[in-house]
């Protein structure tokens, strides 16, 4: 199998901002992964404060390039190989086995993985960090039913109280790590007023200690971890801290890993979103064949760019729709 990657610059439709910083493009990697006369996509995004770079990925991917063999089907023993590093590429190229092996079954992967693609949970659209008005102004435009909204600023109630009077839409809110203990303590009560659906990573990743304290608090609304969630080990650590996970392909390292952290989240009674970052179709897509085994969807990356370069899943409204050809079903535009 012959392994290529193609770092791809993308512009965003709007300034992404996040309590972790803000940014206009981001950068990602294409990999392609050819055996004979068909090609399985992946794709690795290099997020900053994950500390992932294009760079990093490109070079993780080319160490892993001698270490493929022949058969795409052995997935499990080719990821064994891999060196370790970054998780970014690992997804990367875990993303096109996937891709290369279910095409070349002839079936859509979610077939394979025994799913049914209608099943899935409708998306969340993402409203990243502004003015209170600016971002209710933004969410009241977008007509997805489901929101999320980007929280960690001084203006975090206005801006809930400014979306809820702006739109009717269910709403989560996603402080990326950025409050106290007691802020969140304090917080969190006065936002369940907006009829949350759940807050995501009001914490530090590493103060699990605080979740499990914050969860004891019954603040009225569920906690779900992000950023204090990468696989499976991680997940199982947060057994009655939180009250589900957040599953990112570019966090687990790519669909296999995903697969065992959801199953490790069901076995103890949490529930599970699966999400992406700023993400094209290829990523997003791959995600969305797992979709069907989780609670919750936050796949909206292709929703985010204005330079998408392939199509695969299509949005019905905060439908997501698989079709099936074979593979990830993704194609160029």
């Amino acid at each position: 199998m012959l392994l290529r990657a193609e770092p791809f610059t993308l512009d965003l439709r709007l300034t992404w901002r996040i309590a972790h910083g803000a940014s206009q493009q981001r950068c990602n990697v294409i990999a392609r992964l050819s055996d004979g006369d068909l090609t399985g996509l992946g794709e690795g995004a290099g997020v900053p404060h994950w500390n992932e770079t294009p760079d990093g990925i490109v070079q993780y991917l080319a160490a892993a390039a001698d270490l493929l063999g022949d058969d795409p089907a052995l997935i499990e023993t080719i990821l064994n190989r891999l060196p370790p590093g970054s998780r970014a590429g690992r997804a990367a190229l875990d993303i096109a086995l996937h891709d290369l092996w279910s095409q070349r079954l002839g079936q859509p992967l979610y077939r394979l993985f025994g799913l049914d693609p209608s099943a899935a949970p409708p998306t969340s659209f993402t409203i990243a960090m502004d003015e209170p008005t600016v971002m209710a102004e933004r969410a009241a435009q977008s007509g997805y039913p489901i929101l999320k909204i980007k929280l960690g600023s001084p203006d975090d109630e206005a801006i809930v109280a400014v979306i809820r009077q702006a739109t009717d839409a269910r709403l989560r809110v996603d402080a990326n790590a950025a409050w106290t203990r007691q802020q969140a303590a304090d917080l969190i009560p006065r936002l369940a007023a907006y009829d949350l659906e759940l807050v995501e990573q009001p914490l530090p990743r590493q103060d699990i200690e605080g979740l499990r304290w914050l969860r004891q608090q019954k603040l009225g609304v569920p906690i779900f971890a992000d950023e204090s969630v990468c696989d499976a080990h991680e997940v199982a650590a947060l057994a009655g801290a939180v009250d589900g996970v957040v599953i990112k392909l570019m966090k687990t390292g790519g669909l296999r890993e995903a697969l065992r952290a959801i199953h490790t989240a069901r076995a103890l009674d949490m529930q599970v979103m699966i999400s992406c970052m700023v993400e094209t179709s290829v990523a997003v897509t791959a995600a969305a064949h797992l979709a069907p085994l989780c609670d919750y969807a936050d796949l909206d990356g292709p929703l985010l760019i204005k330079n998408d370069p392939f199509e695969g899943v299509r949005y019905q409204g905060a439908k997501l729709c698989l079709s099936d050809r074979p593979g990830l079903g993704v194609t160029p535009r």
